[in-house]
């Protein structure tokens, strides 16, 4: 049975949806992985398309409660939101927990063009600590 990892945000919607999934094609082999939120609302169409671009496909995700998983155990809880970091709760064995703090591209205001590249960035933000993290774990430093 392969370890879990859960990423967690406030809604679930874009940078724990794009961190699940960039995390599921690097690691996915070797770990479950999963994302929730502690007021999930939907996944935002802007990291679909931004994790489109890079030959992933997350358009059949969908926002999850972190209610979901409680009674699971993870060896890695990744929060990737400062709000999601303190309202964490505390899981049942051996979960290490990791704060990666990255902007709500959903938060930015402005035409498609101008959220599509705040989505783009965050997505090449997360697609970096995803790096460093999975080498992290092949050298056994995670």
């Amino acid at each position: 049975m392969r370890e879990k990892i859960l990423v967690l945000c406030t809604g679930n919607s874009a940078r724990s949806q794009m961190a699940e999934g960039l995390l599921r094609e690097a690691l996915g082999g070797r770990f479950e992985i999963h994302s929730a939120g502690t007021r999930p609302s939907h996944v935002r169409p802007e990291a679909i398309e931004v994790m489109r671009e890079l030959g992933l496909d997350i358009s059949g995700h969908r926002s999850k409660h972190l209610d979901e998983f409680r009674g699971t155990e993870f060896r890695y809880v990744i929060t990737v939101c400062d709000h999601a970091a303190e309202t964490c709760p505390v899981f049942p064995g051996i979960a290490e927990r990791i704060h990666w703090s990255f902007e709500d591209p959903a938060a930015v205001e402005g035409d498609e063009q101008t959220r599509l590249a705040a989505f783009r960035r965050i997505r090449d933000q997360i697609a970096e600590k995803v790096r460093s993290f999975a080498a992290a774990l092949r050298t056994g430093a995670a």
